[in-house]
């Protein structure tokens, strides 16, 4: 009965493979400077564009050695709800719309919600 035991292994912890004749692609080694003082190592394809600034583990921007610090792309303006408004109304328009609604509550036609 020893003799057909069988064997397993645990599912993705080991591989049967080895690294036997696999050839690796050339790569280069990107040293980045974080603000804190910390150096942090990449390795990168020899063909791959490495960035000037790299997100540091813990937080910031890491830039890479001997480089100089990309302009800052423009920033959309994030719209609020009021520019939303204002787009689609005046502001003499929303005074209009504000007292016949203040009228309405004062009257007690419109109902309250309730919170």
């Amino acid at each position: 009965m020893a003799d057909r035991a069988l064997r397993g292994m645990k599912i993705g912890a080991n591989s049967m493979e080895t690294d036997e004749g696999v050839e690796l692609a050339p790569r280069i080694q990107a040293i980045y400077d974080c603000p804190d003082g910390r150096v942090i190592v990449i390795p990168f394809a020899a063909e791959a564009e490495i960035p000037a600034v790299w997100e540091a583990p813990g937080g910031g921007e890491a830039l890479l050695r001997d480089a100089t610090r990309p302009e800052a792309k423009p920033t959309k303006h994030v719209r609020t709800h009021w520019d939303m408004l204002l787009e689609r109304r005046t502001i003499k328009e929303l005074e209009v719309l504000l007292d016949e609604r203040l009228a309405l509550l004062r009257s007690g036609q419109a109902r309250r919600r309730s919170a």
